[in-house]
């Protein structure tokens, strides 16, 4: 099955300094039909202003990833950890027992970005926070994954979550496959598109939710950067 999330059927809220849309049920916005797919409970694209961000506030037991689009983010946490994600890189923090973090756009431009929940595997576990570099031309043509839960994915940043994000940038009328488990769950955007899924289109920001799968072949229509999330 593929469905596709049309960006204009996403839940909405501006709140001046911050223009969210919410792929699932997130605050405000309440679908009983988008509550999440499979352990993925959040993937909110955020547009935040420039000198603006989220003061402290409290998580625990979450797998959060942000894959920042355009600009950067600045991370500070109760645990001691602080950091700035540009463009293409991503952040991961496993909120465990409890961390307060705060996220602030310390530049002088907006800063689009993708955040993602995903359920925890390791409830109770000691909070941590990483980040890292992906130089887009690294997945030129290809899916390479940025974090994941599984022990084979040595050069990915470290989640307690048996599930994998992965990114891959291609270009017009190029192809990419991945092979999946259809009982899983897999959810991608493309912030660039459109792009086809198994044939299916989606245009850029679409949420595109998939499972009873084995095998994707993503073809893109146009310049494509790809973001998927593969979990239980």
């Amino acid at each position: 099955m593929i469905d596709v999330r049309k960006f204009g059927s996403l839940g909405h809220a501006d709140h001046g300094w911050l223009n969210a849309r919410h792929h699932f049920s997130f605050a405000d916005y309440y679908d009983p039909a988008r509550m999440g797919w499979g352990a993925i409970r959040v993937w909110n694209d955020d547009e935040i202003g420039a000198r603006s961000g989220f003061p402290p506030h409290p998580h625990r037991d979450m797998e959060i990833i942000t894959y920042v689009r355009t600009g950067a983010i600045t991370h500070q946490d109760s645990m001691g950890n602080k950091g700035r994600t540009a463009a293409g890189d991503v952040q991961v923090m496993s909120a465990g027992t409890g961390v307060q973090h705060a996220e602030y756009n310390l530049e002088d431009e907006t800063t689009t970005l993708f955040q993602i929940w995903v359920l925890t595997d390791r409830p109770g576990a000691t909070p941590s926070w990483g980040a890292a570099k992906f130089p887009k031309s690294d997945r030129s043509g290809r899916f390479v994954t940025l974090a994941s839960g599984f022990a084979e994915d040595a050069d990915a940043l470290k989640i307690n979550s048996a599930a994998r994000v992965m990114g891959a940038t291609l270009a017009k009328g190029e192809r990419a496959e991945l092979s999946l488990d259809p009982s899983r769950h897999a959810y991608l955007v493309a912030t660039q598109g459109p792009i086809e899924v198994n044939g299916v289109r989606a245009e850029a920001r679409d949420g595109v939710a998939i499972t009873g799968e084995a095998r994707v072949t993503i073809e893109a229509l146009e310049d494509a950067e790809i973001v998927l999330v593969d979990a239980r």
